[in-house]
């Protein structure tokens, strides 16, 4: 076995699953493929009012069951979701939209495609969460840069200084203090806004 293929089937033994579907001979089967991978897999029937929170990995069917009412746990926990269709319809496609679904098993369920939905259903969570951290992360740096670019105008306008200066303020400041450039023109903007509120406002310069 190559690396990357222990490394997908040591990832799916990790996994922590639940599986929402009828106690029928196919969930029996779907829950006995799956503890034999050697994953924590349990069975829910009917649809429990929320998820419990301790779940990466959701199995869940769609046809004729009531399971909108879990979305704001599947928004809020973000498992890796395996939608369960018996057919296609323009409700089921709904469905497998609505719960954002990383993969889909077609009924009647069959052991083959299982390993196959199980992976890729786990990757592409994977691959989406390292999207959202790396978006979060480039926000986080532009409302940065906005707060340190507006803490420079203040310094400038304030002490009549140009914007090198007002920038070599901040950074030895945060130098001095072991702290991002961030943290440091955020203290200069509350202090200024504080100032404000306080009816101390300094009228700025207009800029043209």
């Amino acid at each position: 076995m190559t690396a990357p293929a222990r490394k997908i089937l040591d990832d799916l033994r990790r996994a922590r699953a639940l599986v929402i579907h009828p106690r029928d001979e196919e969930a029996a089967a779907l829950l006995e493929q799956l503890r034999r991978l050697g994953c924590a897999v349990s069975l829910a029937w009917p649809p429990p009012a929320a998820l419990p929170p301790d779940i990466d990995t959701l199995f869940i069917q769609l046809d004729d069951a009531q399971v909108m009412h879990l979305l704001p746990s599947i928004e809020e926990i973000e498992p890796a979701v395996i939608a369960i269709v018996a057919y296609e319809s323009p409700t089921s496609l709904k469905a497998i939209a609505d719960v954002n679904a990383h993969g889909v098993l077609n009924k009647p369920l069959h052991p083959r495609g299982v390993l196959t939905q199980f992976a890729l259903a786990r990757y592409r969570r994977g691959y989406e969460g390292r999207l959202i951290s790396k978006i979060n992360r480039l926000e986080e740096t532009m409302k940065g840069r906005r707060t340190v670019e507006k803490a420079v105008r203040l310094l400038v306008d304030l002490n009549r200084i140009d914007e090198d200066a007002a920038y070599k303020m901040l950074r030895d400041r945060a130098t001095a203090s072991r702290v991002p450039m961030a943290s440091v023109a955020e203290s200069v903007v509350a202090a200024h806004e504080a100032m404000s509120g306080l009816g101390l406002r300094i009228a700025l310069a207009e800029k043209t």
